[in-house]
């Protein structure tokens, strides 16, 4: 299938409106790390605060690399990170600052790195905002198979999760649905490109806005992989959709929102949300079978430098500062360089 390339132009437009509503006053920023819990005590407040640090634990090489995913793979602690501006995927390493880049930029005629996921086989899933989805081997680097977005419509693949089946679902941002790749899809499409299939489509379900706006971005999957959940970014709630019956529900948030909410980390009954231009993450406590959560906590920090997504490896998130409203896709400036990831520890 032919590359695309009038949808990006409109998607990023959207992108770069969506992000840019949010208003100075709704997002709590200080100069160092606040954390706020609904009916807190100040003294349990101070202590919180104490534990929540926020550093840097990887630099990626490169003038404009605006990163938007980050993947952990389970078998050997390696990280990955992808730039939205071109598309280069980097590797971190345990013990080294400074990442390598692994796929270089425009590699296999992908011009974003959007969502990331390793799997239990040691393949790399990478989105690319244009098209869809490519797989690669971790180890030789080379491109396994790739998934693409049927159609000419305007389109924003964003982020995505994996089943203990092996089956990957991503977000749509614009189109409002949710593509499915099953491992027999994935087995079937080896070494050549295949069409995206909807497995979700919440048109229907989602509070109405303007054409081409921005709407879903996280995705998680549950531990048994019998329910998925996914952000509205712009109406700040959570759904939860069912692989087996194909039903979507609203999730019951207490305490909080999901305004400005971009990548998800479910873990242990925790979910830890990155909120874009808030500057914010927050941790909520989910019910075994998804159909609640409550916030627990909530941390806003300049420091987080517009995150995007992130991570959980050992007790630390590891969270993408994209830096997209400095100089990027969402305003003028200049970045600081150069481009970091950061770990936040005792959140």
């Amino acid at each position: 299938m032919s590359r695309v390339r009038q949808p990006i132009a409109v998607t990023a437009a959207a992108l770069a409106a969506v992000l840019s509503l949010t208003p100075a006053a709704q997002a709590v920023q200080v100069t160092r790390t606040a954390v706020t819990a609904p009916a807190a005590p100040a003294a349990a407040s101070a202590a919180s605060e104490s534990r929540v640090r926020i550093s840097t634990a990887h630099e990626l090489p490169g003038d404009r690399v605006y990163p938007e995913g980050i993947a952990a793979d389970p078998r050997t602690g390696d990280l990955y990170a992808g730039s939205f501006t071109d598309g280069t995927v980097f590797r971190m390493t345990p013990g080294r600052r400074t990442a390598q880049v692994f796929l270089p930029a425009g590699a296999d005629g992908r011009d974003t790195a959007n969502g990331l996921k390793v799997d239990r086989a040691g393949r790399l899933w990478v989105t690319d905002s244009t098209t869809g989805v490519s797989v690669y081997d971790t180890r030789s680097r080379r491109l396994l198979a790739r998934f693409e977005v049927p159609g000419q419509e305007p389109r924003f693949v964003n982020d995505l999760a994996l089943t203990p089946d092996g089956s990957a679902y991503l977000t749509d941002s614009v189109r409002a649905v949710v593509y499915r790749v099953t491992p027999a899809q994935l087995s079937r499409a080896a070494g050549r490109t295949a069409t995206l299939t909807p497995g979700f489509d919440l048109t229907g379900v989602l509070d109405p806005r303007e054409p081409g706006a921005f709407s879903l971005n996280g995705i998680v999957a549950g531990p048994s992989g019998r329910h998925l959940l996914t952000v509205d970014m712009v109406g700040g709630d959570l759904y939860r959709l069912d692989p087996a019956s194909g039903a979507i529900a609203r999730v019951a948030l207490h305490g909080g929102d999901m305004l400005h909410a971009d990548g998800l980390e479910l873990q242990g009954g925790r979910l830890w949300v990155v909120h874009n231009t808030d500057n914010a993450v927050s941790r909520w406590r989910v019910t075994a079978d998804g159909t609640a959560a409550r916030m627990e906590r909530r941390v806003s920090d300049e420091a987080l430098q517009l995150p995007t997504t992130l991570v959980r490896v050992r007790g630390t998130l590891h969270v993408v500062r994209s830096q997209f409203d400095k100089g990027g896709p969402l305003g003028e400036g200049t970045p600081r360089r150069p481009f970091t990831i950061a770990s936040v520890r005792g959140l």
